[in-house]
């Protein structure tokens, strides 16, 4: 029988904790190693409906993109919605584990996803850049041509751009979540005309249109969610007696 220890030992050989930043807390967060799991449940947040939904499929674990816990906390109180939500996992045997900015910089298991979905071609791996890949696309496509294509790959209620519809997208950056501008830089130097991320600040937005690169802001649930889909599938396979349910 399948055991909680079982699968986040997987997950750390996958998504080496040590390579998580400072401010993260990826990890088990609520359960037991030793508990038993034939219904585990995926999801990006552990939100009080995606609770209830594990409950319903009598699942023993759930792993989350999003940590339920940054930091400390002062109490575990039913009053507020982090309180309740840990006080309904325990009660209800559920083991919770997160891995977060650690797969992120996984890419086989993070932007190389999103980037196929996005029907990026030759995905590339840009020097200095932990988390995000870079891409080409087949055919001549204008940014809003390719929003068109992010929208309904992603599936995602809207778009946010602040570029030319009609502008010429060649070569893309993706990175799921939120955009770092730390990398601004390295994007210019590799040629790259158009990003593709979840959000993106709005001066962010401005600096990179004046530096010639367009800019689509897709929503950050819309573009991790595919992470866990494909991690779904890939457990799967290493754990067949094993139920692994997505909710997104």
């Amino acid at each position: 029988m399948t055991k909680v220890k079982d699968i986040t030992s997987c997950l750390d050989s996958l998504f080496p904790r040590e390579n998580a930043e400072s401010y993260d807390n990826p990890g088990l967060l609520t359960g037991a190693y030793d508990r038993e799991v034939s219904v585990c449940v995926l999801t990006l947040d552990a939100t009080l409906d995606k609770v209830e939904y594990a409950k319903a499929n009598k699942a023993s674990m759930m792993i989350t993109h999003h940590p339920l816990i940054f930091g400390g906390i002062l109490d575990v109180c039913e009053e507020n919605v982090s309180g309740k939500i840990l006080s309904s996992l325990i009660r209800s045997d559920i083991s919770l584990f997160a891995a977060h900015t650690n797969l992120d910089k996984n890419h086989e298991y993070s932007n190389d996803v999103l980037a196929k979905v996005l029907s990026g071609e030759d995905i590339i791996h840009i020097d200095d850049i932990e988390c995000g890949v870079a891409y080409k696309l087949e055919n001549d496509t204008t940014l809003g041509e390719y929003c068109a294509i992010v929208k309904d790959a992603l599936g995602t209620s809207g778009i946010i751009t602040y570029s030319d519809p009609g502008k010429k997208v060649r070569k893309v950056f993706v990175q799921g979540g939120a955009f770092d501008e730390e990398v601004i830089s390295s994007l210019k130097a590799d040629g790259i005309d158009t990003v593709v991320s979840g959000e993106i600040k709005h001066h962010v937005m401005i600096l990179l249109e004046q530096m010639g690169i367009s800019c689509i802001a897709a929503g950050h649930k819309a573009t991790e969610d595919v992470f866990m889909t494909h991690l779904a599938d890939v457990l799967t396979k290493k754990f067949p007696e094993v139920s692994f349910l997505v909710s997104l």
